[in-house]
């Protein structure tokens, strides 16, 4: 079992040298297809004036010509740190982001995108929302931490909940985890309990019969996100395998407490799949 096709979201705004060399270097590991991705758009003037229509509809097809342009910039960047070391492909898109990388998913094992600043946030026509993207694509989501430029394989840390969430997210980041120096189960419970215990004894067991060797560890905490914020810290984790739960799905996805922790986290690389 092993990612084939990586998707990689680049942000039209940020650079995106540190990230491709993320997704270059787990591509070259998996010996994956890389492809490039960025989407973008602009909003349409608003204008009251009727003489202001002609105008604004100028400016509004120059802001679109200029992403065409970055769209080109980006392109050749991503060509350059790539340099024929994997195989590889580049598309972009003169639409939303979320839903032209959700639609671009199809083709895909992984998507690796940034987050710098956290969930939900950022400008909607230029930044992908990670949280909608975890819980629309289909795919498994690796959220890239600030300024890493290798793959997240030291230690990984899988934040296990008795969920179809997590038992989606552990699966899908067996390639990752096969590649890892260290792979701790942890659960966080106000009241553990014998349950408990065994179902992430069952994890570790699940990971075994892949190749991969699991540490389990069971906190007690009424509060779980910072029990396991803290618990990530001490252990220096390089990157936390999660499901994503989102309790809304009318309008905007509206997440639980820890996984809206870790969306926000952007300091460390998150694996999340739903």
């Amino acid at each position: 079992m092993s990612y084939k096709s990586i998707l990689l979201n680049v942000d039209i705004d940020g650079p995106i040298g540190p990230i491709t060399k993320i997704a270059i270097d787990l591509a070259r590991r998996s010996e994956a297809r890389l492809i490039g991705f960025c989407a973008a758009d602009a909003p349409l003037p608003v204008t009251m004036a009727p003489e202001g229509a002609a105008i604004a509809a100028e400016v509004w097809q120059q802001l679109r010509d200029d992403i065409k342009k970055r769209f080109k910039d980006l392109h050749a960047e991503f060509d350059s740190l790539v340099a024929g070391s994997v195989a590889t492909e580049w598309r972009e898109a003169l639409d939303n982001p979320n839903h032209a990388l959700v639609v671009t998913s199809r083709i895909a094992d992984l998507i690796i995108t940034g987050a710098a600043q956290g969930a939900s946030s950022g400008d909607s026509y230029r930044t992908v929302d990670p949280g909608t993207l975890a819980l629309r694509a289909g795919r498994p989501l690796l959220i890239a931490s600030s300024g890493t430029e290798h793959a997240p394989t030291g230690r990984i840390v899988v934040a296990w909940k008795d969920t179809r969430e997590a038992r989606r997210a552990v699966a899908d980041a067996v390639p990752l985890m096969a590649m890892a120096d260290d792979v701790i189960v942890v659960t966080v419970g106000s009241d553990p309990d014998d349950r408990t215990t065994a179902g992430i004894k069952d994890v570790a067991t699940f990971l075994a019969t892949h190749g991969i060797t699991a540490r389990t560890e069971v906190l007690k905490a009424d509060d779980e996100g910072d029990k396991l914020i803290d618990f990530l810290s001490s252990a220096n984790a390089d990157l936390i395998v999660s499901g994503a739960y989102g309790h809304s799905r009318i309008r905007e996805w509206v997440f639980g407490g820890v996984t809206r922790s870790l969306l926000d986290d952007t300091r460390l690389c998150r694996f999340m799949s739903s």
